[in-house]
């Protein structure tokens, strides 16, 4: 699968709108699974967002 290009402000913000719509109960099944799916894909991204910039960080500090 190829890896979506999102900002990782926009994918935390489109959690951030499908939790809002579970916890409201304004889905229906199908499209409750549907979500569930797209936010873990969502939640990858950021994950590896976050190690990637993690390791960019430590490299500058370890060059200082």
């Amino acid at each position: 699968m190829a890896k979506e290009k999102i900002s990782y402000d926009d994918a935390v913000k489109e959690i951030e709108t499908t939790l809002e719509k579970i916890e409201a109960g304004d889905l229906g099944v199908d499209e409750l699974a549907e979500k569930v799916g797209r936010v873990t894909e969502l939640l990858k991204i950021c994950r590896d967002r976050l190690h990637k910039t993690e390791g960019q960080i430590d490299k500058i500090l370890d060059q200082s």
